[in-house]
């Protein structure tokens, strides 16, 4: 039986790593602050570094023109840099973080290094690869299916699981982003909830005060991929 990684590390996907995968790692691993909309990838250049989450947000962003749309999120339960996992070097999308916060980083061909050492190390991130998979498809069938105070309470239940706690700190602008909608319709919907005493605003943060209520208002947008895991 493999031994595993200190749970004192608070990326999920290092914890999880047997001491021998984690040895791989360790040594090209950079602790690193992430500030306000710190840019991980940009779409269509080479991915330098991959980021192992601890704390924040850090949101993938699909772009037409002058439209943009979150399509995929992720936290302390994931890294960035999936391409790199995938066999790839760059991705069409842009990453930053919408959260500040902190993590670890890997260069690329580091990254590459480790993986072509170790078939389970490979299977550990190809695992979170499928369920980031998983999460942005049941993004896309929210976005075209779900109402907006759904995917509103969908949004803010994936954020309570990678934050470890009830405050969200975002504007109605930048969720305005997430969303894909207009400010006025984000202020709708938060206020919706808000009636329902399933949150409290605050000045640049959401505070969520019915977990439970906040499930039932998603109404079956939020599963175990959103979860993750």
């Amino acid at each position: 039986m493999q031994q595993k990684t200190s749970a004192s590390i608070k990326n999920r996907i290092l914890s999880r790593l047997s001491v021998a995968d984690m040895a791989l790692l360790k040594p090209d691993l950079e602790s690193v602050e992430l500030p306000l909309r710190h840019v991980l990838e940009v779409p269509n250049k080479p991915i330098q570094h991959s980021y192992f989450i601890e704390y924040g947000l850090a949101s993938i962003v699909a772009a037409n023109g002058h439209k943009r749309l979150e399509v995929g999120l992720i936290g302390c339960e994931g890294m960035t840099g999936l391409p790199i996992v995938l066999g790839n070097d760059r991705s069409p999308h842009q990453t930053f973080m919408q959260v500040p916060g902190n993590g670890r980083r890997i260069a690329g061909d580091k990254l590459r290094e480790a993986i072509a050492q170790s078939r389970s190390l490979e299977r550990a991130l190809l695992s979170f690869a499928h369920a980031f998979m998983n999460q942005t498809a049941n993004t896309a069938l929210s976005n075209g299916t779900a109402t907006l105070e759904e995917r509103l309470a969908r949004w803010l239940l994936m954020a309570n699981d990678r934050l470890r706690g009830d405050e969200v700190p975002l504007t109605h602008e930048f969720l305005s982003l997430m969303l894909g909608v207009r400010r006025a319709g984000v202020t709708v919907a938060l206020h919706y909830l808000e009636q329902r005493a399933i949150i409290r605003l605050a000045r640049k943060q959401i505070v969520i005060t019915d977990r439970k209520g906040l499930e039932a208002a998603a109404n079956g947008t939020y599963h175990k991929p959103e979860k993750q895991a």
